[in-house]
């Protein structure tokens, strides 16, 4: 490769006409794709049939609780009718125990009941598993570069 062939890593995408663009070679795509295969390997593995969802906000209540909803969507990426959601349904299985807040009767405050604790450290192993089955194709290396780079986008 000789100097005039270096390619500027802060330059623009070169402009693509209709005819350039392939769909199945954008960043989307491999995205979608990588997140198929990871929800994939999650519902075989996950042994009580929690959602992705459910199992990110049992996690993150009992690293924070006691909550609000609005601060475990916020601490999850999740909107508020999704963390709504979420929430009404890890109460209808037991695994969460809202309260009004004494200080504002407006919001609900979260903790995890003694099955909602139980369920996640039933589930941790579970959970380390497919993390490294999703990551299996990846060398160590790879796998730390794919997480800086993500976190990089998000």
């Amino acid at each position: 490769m000789t100097g005039k062939d270096k390619v500027d890593p802060d330059a623009p995408l070169p402009d693509a006409g209709p005819d350039d663009y392939r769909v199945d070679q954008q960043v989307g795509f491999f995205l979608r794709r990588a997140n198929q295969r990871h929800m994939a390997i999650f519902a075989d593995l996950m042994a009580e049939r929690l959602t992705p969802t459910q199992w990110s906000a049992l996690n993150k209540l009992r690293e924070i609780q006691p909550t609000s909803q609005n601060r475990l969507g916020r601490e999850t990426a999740m909107d508020v009718a999704t963390i709504k959601g979420v929430v009404d349904r890890l109460v209808a299985i037991g695994h969460v125990r809202t309260v009004p807040d004494p200080t504002d009767g407006r919001r609900l405050v979260l903790s995890l009941t003694p099955e909602g604790e139980a369920a996640v450290v039933r589930n941790i192993v579970t959970a380390v598993a497919i993390t490294e089955e999703t990551l299996a194709p990846l060398t160590a290396g790879e796998r730390l570069m794919l997480i800086e780079l993500l976190k990089k986008i998000c």
